[in-house]
Protein backbone atom coordinates (compact mmCIF):
# COMPACT_ATOMS: atom_id res chain seq x y z
CA UNK A 1 0.00 0.00 0.00
CA UNK A 2 2.83 2.39 0.85
CA UNK A 3 4.52 1.77 -2.50
CA UNK A 4 1.29 2.33 -4.42
CA UNK A 5 0.50 5.60 -2.66
CA UNK A 6 4.01 7.05 -2.73
CA UNK A 7 3.73 8.64 -6.22
CA UNK A 8 0.36 10.15 -5.29
CA UNK A 9 1.74 11.65 -2.10
CA UNK A 10 4.70 13.06 -4.02
CA UNK A 11 2.33 14.61 -6.54
CA UNK A 12 0.29 16.24 -3.79
CA UNK A 13 3.43 17.65 -2.19
CA UNK A 14 4.56 19.06 -5.51
CA UNK A 15 1.13 20.64 -5.98
CA UNK A 16 1.21 22.24 -2.53
CA UNK A 17 4.73 23.55 -3.16
CA UNK A 18 3.70 25.00 -6.53
CA UNK A 19 0.61 26.69 -5.09
CA UNK A 20 2.68 28.18 -2.28
CA UNK A 21 5.30 29.59 -4.68
CA UNK A 22 2.66 31.03 -7.01
CA UNK A 23 0.76 32.59 -4.09
CA UNK A 24 3.84 34.24 -2.63
CA UNK A 25 4.83 35.54 -6.06
CA UNK A 26 1.34 36.93 -6.64
CA UNK A 27 1.46 38.73 -3.29
CA UNK A 28 4.88 40.17 -4.17
CA UNK A 29 3.57 41.32 -7.56
CA UNK A 30 0.53 43.01 -6.00
CA UNK A 31 2.72 44.77 -3.45
CA UNK A 32 5.14 46.00 -6.12
CA UNK A 33 2.25 47.24 -8.24
CA UNK A 34 0.63 48.99 -5.28
CA UNK A 35 3.76 50.89 -4.27
CA UNK A 36 4.73 51.83 -7.82
CA UNK A 37 3.42 55.45 -7.58
CA UNK A 38 5.57 56.07 -4.50
CA UNK A 39 8.81 54.66 -5.86
CA UNK A 40 11.70 57.00 -6.70
CA UNK A 41 13.59 57.39 -9.96
CA UNK A 42 17.09 56.87 -8.60
CA UNK A 43 18.40 55.30 -11.81
CA UNK A 44 17.54 56.39 -15.38
CA UNK A 45 14.31 55.11 -16.89
CA UNK A 46 14.20 53.05 -20.06
CA UNK A 47 13.04 55.99 -22.19
CA UNK A 48 16.18 57.96 -21.31
CA UNK A 49 18.71 55.25 -22.09
CA UNK A 50 21.20 56.34 -24.71
CA UNK A 51 21.05 54.16 -27.80
CA UNK A 52 24.23 54.68 -29.76
CA UNK A 53 27.95 54.10 -29.95
CA UNK A 54 28.85 57.56 -28.62
CA UNK A 55 26.76 57.40 -25.44
CA UNK A 56 28.43 55.48 -22.58
CA UNK A 57 25.03 54.70 -21.03
CA UNK A 58 24.40 52.52 -24.07
CA UNK A 59 27.07 50.15 -22.81
CA UNK A 60 25.96 50.36 -19.19
CA UNK A 61 22.26 49.80 -19.73
CA UNK A 62 21.53 48.41 -23.16
CA UNK A 63 24.29 45.85 -23.63
CA UNK A 64 24.24 44.58 -20.06
CA UNK A 65 20.44 44.66 -20.20
CA UNK A 66 20.65 42.33 -23.20
CA UNK A 67 21.68 39.58 -20.79
CA UNK A 68 18.09 39.50 -19.45
CA UNK A 69 16.32 40.23 -22.72
CA UNK A 70 15.32 36.59 -23.09
CA UNK A 71 13.00 36.94 -20.09
CA UNK A 72 11.80 40.33 -21.43
CA UNK A 73 12.99 41.96 -18.20
CA UNK A 74 15.65 44.13 -19.91
CA UNK A 75 17.37 44.83 -16.62
CA UNK A 76 21.09 45.53 -16.38
CA UNK A 77 21.04 44.95 -12.62
CA UNK A 78 19.18 41.68 -13.10
CA UNK A 79 21.78 40.55 -15.61
CA UNK A 80 24.72 41.37 -13.38
CA UNK A 81 23.22 39.57 -10.39
CA UNK A 82 22.25 36.58 -12.57
CA UNK A 83 25.88 36.16 -13.59
CA UNK A 84 26.97 36.60 -9.96
CA UNK A 85 24.49 33.92 -8.88
CA UNK A 86 25.76 31.54 -11.55
CA UNK A 87 29.34 32.24 -10.49
CA UNK A 88 28.38 31.40 -6.91
CA UNK A 89 26.89 28.09 -8.05
CA UNK A 90 29.95 27.36 -10.21
CA UNK A 91 32.30 28.04 -7.30
CA UNK A 92 30.19 25.85 -5.03
CA UNK A 93 30.39 23.03 -7.58
CA UNK A 94 34.18 23.28 -7.79
CA UNK A 95 34.37 23.06 -4.01
CA UNK A 96 31.92 20.17 -3.83
CA UNK A 97 29.29 22.04 -1.81
CA UNK A 98 25.94 20.29 -1.43
CA UNK A 99 24.06 23.55 -1.94
CA UNK A 100 25.47 24.17 -5.43
CA UNK A 101 22.08 23.50 -7.02
CA UNK A 102 21.43 22.15 -10.50
CA UNK A 103 24.55 21.72 -12.61
CA UNK A 104 25.13 24.70 -14.90
CA UNK A 105 25.54 24.65 -18.66
CA UNK A 106 23.10 21.91 -19.66
CA UNK A 107 24.15 19.73 -16.74
CA UNK A 108 27.85 19.79 -17.60
CA UNK A 109 28.88 22.16 -14.82
CA UNK A 110 32.47 22.58 -15.97
CA UNK A 111 31.54 24.26 -19.27
CA UNK A 112 29.80 27.23 -17.68
CA UNK A 113 32.74 29.72 -17.86
CA UNK A 114 33.03 29.05 -21.59
CA UNK A 115 29.28 29.32 -22.06
CA UNK A 116 29.43 32.73 -20.40
CA UNK A 117 32.47 33.77 -22.46
CA UNK A 118 30.89 32.76 -25.76
CA UNK A 119 27.56 34.39 -24.92
CA UNK A 120 29.27 37.58 -23.76
CA UNK A 121 31.38 37.80 -26.91
CA UNK A 122 28.30 37.15 -29.00
CA UNK A 123 26.17 39.89 -27.49
CA UNK A 124 29.09 42.35 -27.56
CA UNK A 125 29.79 41.62 -31.24
CA UNK A 126 26.08 41.86 -32.03
CA UNK A 127 25.83 45.31 -30.48
CA UNK A 128 29.06 46.60 -32.02
CA UNK A 129 28.05 45.41 -35.49
CA UNK A 130 24.38 46.33 -35.37
CA UNK A 131 24.15 49.08 -32.76
CA UNK A 132 23.71 51.60 -35.57
CA UNK A 133 20.16 50.27 -36.07
CA UNK A 134 19.10 51.44 -32.62
CA UNK A 135 16.72 54.34 -32.48
CA UNK A 136 14.36 52.17 -30.47
CA UNK A 137 14.26 48.51 -29.50
CA UNK A 138 16.15 46.02 -31.66
CA UNK A 139 16.96 42.31 -31.04
CA UNK A 140 20.69 42.79 -30.45
CA UNK A 141 20.49 40.26 -27.61
CA UNK A 142 19.83 37.27 -29.88
CA UNK A 143 23.33 35.69 -29.86
CA UNK A 144 23.39 35.71 -26.06
CA UNK A 145 20.92 32.83 -25.89
CA UNK A 146 21.48 30.96 -29.12
CA UNK A 147 24.45 29.85 -31.22
CA UNK A 148 27.48 30.98 -29.13
CA UNK A 149 26.66 29.08 -25.91
CA UNK A 150 25.16 26.18 -27.86
CA UNK A 151 28.41 25.62 -29.76
CA UNK A 152 30.28 25.35 -26.47
CA UNK A 153 27.86 22.64 -25.32
CA UNK A 154 28.31 20.75 -28.62
CA UNK A 155 32.04 21.20 -29.25
CA UNK A 156 33.46 21.86 -25.81
CA UNK A 157 35.61 24.65 -24.34
CA UNK A 158 38.19 26.79 -26.10
CA UNK A 159 38.58 30.22 -27.67
CA UNK A 160 38.17 28.84 -31.18
CA UNK A 161 34.71 27.57 -30.31
CA UNK A 162 33.72 30.66 -28.33
CA UNK A 163 34.92 33.09 -31.00
CA UNK A 164 33.30 31.09 -33.80
CA UNK A 165 30.02 31.06 -31.95
CA UNK A 166 30.18 34.80 -31.33
CA UNK A 167 30.99 35.53 -34.97
CA UNK A 168 28.22 33.29 -36.31
CA UNK A 169 25.73 34.71 -33.84
CA UNK A 170 26.48 38.31 -34.80
CA UNK A 171 26.73 37.56 -38.53
CA UNK A 172 23.69 35.30 -38.90
CA UNK A 173 21.29 35.52 -35.96
CA UNK A 174 21.14 39.28 -35.32
CA UNK A 175 20.65 40.47 -38.92
CA UNK A 176 18.01 37.81 -39.53
CA UNK A 177 16.25 38.87 -36.34
CA UNK A 178 16.40 42.51 -37.45
CA UNK A 179 14.78 41.64 -40.77
CA UNK A 180 12.07 39.45 -39.27
CA UNK A 181 11.20 41.85 -36.45
CA UNK A 182 11.20 45.06 -38.49
CA UNK A 183 9.96 43.87 -41.87
CA UNK A 184 7.60 41.05 -40.84
CA UNK A 185 6.49 41.26 -37.22
CA UNK A 186 6.06 45.02 -36.93
CA UNK A 187 3.99 45.48 -40.13
CA UNK A 188 1.81 42.47 -39.27
CA UNK A 189 1.32 43.51 -35.65
CA UNK A 190 3.04 40.37 -34.33
CA UNK A 191 5.07 40.19 -31.15
CA UNK A 192 8.80 40.79 -31.77
CA UNK A 193 9.36 37.61 -29.77
CA UNK A 194 8.26 35.73 -32.89
CA UNK A 195 10.91 37.32 -35.10
CA UNK A 196 13.69 37.01 -32.53
CA UNK A 197 13.09 33.34 -31.74
CA UNK A 198 12.47 32.37 -35.36
CA UNK A 199 15.81 33.98 -36.26
CA UNK A 200 17.52 31.94 -33.55
CA UNK A 201 15.95 28.76 -34.91
CA UNK A 202 16.52 29.27 -38.64
CA UNK A 203 19.85 31.05 -38.27
CA UNK A 204 20.98 28.57 -35.65
CA UNK A 205 20.21 25.61 -37.90
CA UNK A 206 22.28 27.18 -40.66
CA UNK A 207 25.13 27.96 -38.27
CA UNK A 208 25.31 24.39 -36.98
CA UNK A 209 25.35 23.02 -40.53
CA UNK A 210 28.11 25.48 -41.46
CA UNK A 211 30.20 24.32 -38.50
CA UNK A 212 30.43 20.89 -40.14
CA UNK A 213 32.70 22.46 -42.79
CA UNK A 214 34.79 24.80 -40.65
CA UNK A 215 38.25 23.16 -40.49
CA UNK A 216 39.23 24.72 -37.14
CA UNK A 217 36.25 23.32 -35.24
CA UNK A 218 37.12 20.38 -32.94
CA UNK A 219 35.18 17.11 -33.05
CA UNK A 220 31.77 16.99 -31.45
CA UNK A 221 31.79 16.03 -27.80
CA UNK A 222 30.59 12.45 -27.65
CA UNK A 223 30.18 12.44 -23.88
CA UNK A 224 29.73 15.86 -22.27
CA UNK A 225 31.64 16.29 -19.01
CA UNK A 226 29.59 15.23 -16.04
CA UNK A 227 29.17 17.13 -12.81
CA UNK A 228 29.60 14.35 -10.25
CA UNK A 229 29.69 16.73 -7.33
CA UNK A 230 26.04 17.68 -7.84
CA UNK A 231 23.59 15.97 -5.51
CA UNK A 232 21.17 13.48 -7.14
CA UNK A 233 17.93 15.11 -8.23
CA UNK A 234 14.85 14.14 -6.20
CA UNK A 235 11.52 15.16 -7.67
CA UNK A 236 9.77 15.97 -4.41
CA UNK A 237 8.27 19.15 -3.04
CA UNK A 238 11.59 21.01 -2.75
CA UNK A 239 12.33 20.30 -6.40
CA UNK A 240 9.44 22.54 -7.51
CA UNK A 241 10.66 25.97 -6.28
CA UNK A 242 14.23 25.11 -7.22
CA UNK A 243 13.23 24.13 -10.73
CA UNK A 244 10.99 27.19 -11.14
CA UNK A 245 13.96 29.42 -10.38
CA UNK A 246 16.30 27.43 -12.59
CA UNK A 247 13.92 27.61 -15.56
CA UNK A 248 14.33 31.38 -15.60
CA UNK A 249 17.93 30.88 -16.76
CA UNK A 250 17.59 27.81 -18.99
CA UNK A 251 17.44 30.03 -22.08
CA UNK A 252 20.86 31.37 -21.05
CA UNK A 253 22.22 27.80 -20.84
CA UNK A 254 22.68 28.32 -17.08
CA UNK A 255 19.76 26.33 -15.66
CA UNK A 256 20.56 26.93 -12.02
CA UNK A 257 18.35 28.10 -9.17
CA UNK A 258 20.98 30.41 -7.69
CA UNK A 259 21.29 32.19 -11.02
CA UNK A 260 17.50 32.37 -11.35
CA UNK A 261 17.00 33.73 -7.85
CA UNK A 262 19.70 36.35 -8.37
CA UNK A 263 18.15 37.34 -11.71
CA UNK A 264 14.75 37.93 -10.11
CA UNK A 265 16.29 39.76 -7.15
CA UNK A 266 18.18 42.08 -9.47
CA UNK A 267 15.09 42.80 -11.57
CA UNK A 268 13.00 43.60 -8.48
CA UNK A 269 15.73 45.86 -7.08
CA UNK A 270 15.94 47.62 -10.45
CA UNK A 271 12.17 48.15 -10.33
CA UNK A 272 12.38 49.58 -6.81
CA UNK A 273 15.08 52.01 -7.95
CA UNK A 274 12.88 53.13 -10.85
CA UNK A 275 9.78 51.21 -11.99
CA UNK A 276 10.17 52.82 -15.43
CA UNK A 277 13.58 51.19 -15.95
CA UNK A 278 13.13 47.39 -16.38
CA UNK A 279 10.67 45.66 -18.72
CA UNK A 280 11.07 48.41 -21.34
CA UNK A 281 9.71 51.02 -18.96
CA UNK A 282 6.21 49.55 -19.08
CA UNK A 283 5.94 49.13 -15.31
CA UNK A 284 4.79 45.57 -15.96
CA UNK A 285 7.74 43.78 -14.37
CA UNK A 286 5.60 42.48 -11.44
CA UNK A 287 3.06 41.11 -13.93
CA UNK A 288 5.80 39.47 -15.98
CA UNK A 289 7.34 37.75 -12.97
CA UNK A 290 3.96 36.56 -11.66
CA UNK A 291 3.01 35.17 -15.08
CA UNK A 292 6.36 33.46 -15.60
CA UNK A 293 6.31 31.82 -12.17
CA UNK A 294 2.74 30.62 -12.81
CA UNK A 295 3.87 29.24 -16.17
CA UNK A 296 6.82 27.44 -14.62
CA UNK A 297 4.63 25.94 -11.89
CA UNK A 298 2.00 24.76 -14.39
CA UNK A 299 4.65 23.30 -16.66
CA UNK A 300 6.35 21.38 -13.87
CA UNK A 301 3.06 19.96 -12.60
CA UNK A 302 1.91 18.99 -16.09
CA UNK A 303 5.19 17.46 -17.21
CA UNK A 304 6.79 16.22 -13.99
CA UNK A 305 6.45 12.66 -15.29
CA UNK A 306 8.58 13.55 -18.32
CA UNK A 307 11.14 15.15 -16.03
CA UNK A 308 11.37 12.03 -13.91
CA UNK A 309 11.52 9.70 -16.91
CA UNK A 310 14.20 11.54 -18.84
CA UNK A 311 15.87 13.87 -16.34
CA UNK A 312 15.04 16.84 -18.55
CA UNK A 313 12.07 18.47 -20.26
CA UNK A 314 11.86 21.93 -21.90
CA UNK A 315 9.34 23.48 -19.50
CA UNK A 316 11.30 26.74 -19.73
CA UNK A 317 10.18 27.39 -23.33
CA UNK A 318 6.96 29.36 -22.61
CA UNK A 319 8.59 31.28 -19.75
CA UNK A 320 10.75 33.18 -22.24
CA UNK A 321 8.27 33.44 -25.10
CA UNK A 322 4.49 32.99 -25.00
CA UNK A 323 3.91 34.10 -21.43
CA UNK A 324 5.82 37.40 -21.29
CA UNK A 325 4.73 38.26 -24.84
CA UNK A 326 1.10 37.77 -23.80
CA UNK A 327 1.53 39.97 -20.74
CA UNK A 328 2.98 42.81 -22.81
CA UNK A 329 0.45 42.36 -25.62
CA UNK A 330 -2.58 42.63 -23.34
CA UNK A 331 -1.23 45.03 -20.73
CA UNK A 332 -0.80 42.57 -17.87
CA UNK A 333 -4.49 41.89 -17.21
CA UNK A 334 -5.24 38.98 -14.89
CA UNK A 335 -6.96 36.86 -17.53
CA UNK A 336 -4.09 37.39 -19.99
CA UNK A 337 -1.61 36.30 -17.31
CA UNK A 338 -3.55 33.12 -16.53
CA UNK A 339 -4.35 32.29 -20.16
CA UNK A 340 -0.81 32.86 -21.36
CA UNK A 341 0.63 30.82 -18.51
CA UNK A 342 -1.70 27.83 -18.80
CA UNK A 343 -1.75 27.63 -22.60
CA UNK A 344 1.98 28.20 -22.87
CA UNK A 345 2.78 25.54 -20.29
CA UNK A 346 0.45 23.03 -21.95
CA UNK A 347 1.45 23.52 -25.58
CA UNK A 348 5.01 24.84 -25.91
CA UNK A 349 7.08 22.20 -24.02
CA UNK A 350 5.70 19.11 -25.83
CA UNK A 351 6.08 20.81 -29.22
CA UNK A 352 9.67 21.75 -28.35
CA UNK A 353 10.45 18.20 -27.22
CA UNK A 354 8.88 16.67 -30.34
CA UNK A 355 10.91 18.93 -32.65
CA UNK A 356 14.12 18.30 -30.70
CA UNK A 357 13.83 14.52 -31.18
CA UNK A 358 14.03 15.01 -34.94
CA UNK A 359 17.29 16.97 -35.03
CA UNK A 360 20.68 15.46 -35.92
CA UNK A 361 23.30 15.16 -33.20
CA UNK A 362 25.34 18.13 -34.41
CA UNK A 363 22.37 20.52 -34.20
CA UNK A 364 21.67 21.72 -30.68
CA UNK A 365 18.05 21.35 -29.45
CA UNK A 366 18.05 25.13 -29.09
CA UNK A 367 16.87 25.15 -32.70
CA UNK A 368 13.78 23.17 -31.73
CA UNK A 369 13.11 25.10 -28.54
CA UNK A 370 13.21 28.48 -30.28
CA UNK A 371 11.07 27.16 -33.12
CA UNK A 372 8.45 26.16 -30.57
CA UNK A 373 8.67 29.62 -29.02
CA UNK A 374 8.07 31.27 -32.39
CA UNK A 375 5.19 29.01 -33.42
CA UNK A 376 3.37 29.17 -30.10
CA UNK A 377 3.76 32.93 -29.71
CA UNK A 378 2.65 33.54 -33.30
CA UNK A 379 -0.50 31.44 -32.86
CA UNK A 380 -1.64 31.73 -29.25
CA UNK A 381 -1.67 35.54 -28.99
CA UNK A 382 -3.90 35.99 -32.08
CA UNK A 383 -6.21 33.27 -30.76
CA UNK A 384 -6.53 35.06 -27.41
CA UNK A 385 -7.10 38.33 -29.27
CA UNK A 386 -10.31 36.86 -30.68
CA UNK A 387 -11.75 36.05 -27.24
CA UNK A 388 -14.02 38.42 -25.30
CA UNK A 389 -12.16 40.54 -22.78
CA UNK A 390 -8.81 40.36 -24.56
CA UNK A 391 -7.76 43.69 -26.03
CA UNK A 392 -4.29 44.62 -27.24
CA UNK A 393 -2.56 47.18 -25.06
Amino acid sequence: MTTVNAPARTGVRRLVAAVLVVTLTALLAMWLTAIRPTLPAIVPGYASWGLGYTDPTWYAYWIIGDTTEATLAKSALGGLLMIAGAWLAHTARRRGKRWQGFALACGTGVLWPWVLAAAGLGVLASNLLWGWTLDGWQPTFAPMVSVPPALVILYGPGWRVAATGAALGAALITPLALVLVNLVCTPLGMSPVVGSTLAMSVGGFGAFLLCRRLPWMPPLRTSPPASPEAAPVRYGASWVPRRILADFTEAHFFGNEWAGAALLLGCVLHYLLNPAAPAYGTGLLPHLIAAQVLTAACGLLLWSGRWEAGGWYPTFVPIVSVTPATVLAFGGTLHSIVAGAVLGAAVAPPLAAALARRLPNDVHPMVAYTASMAVCTATLIPVLDLLPGFHRA
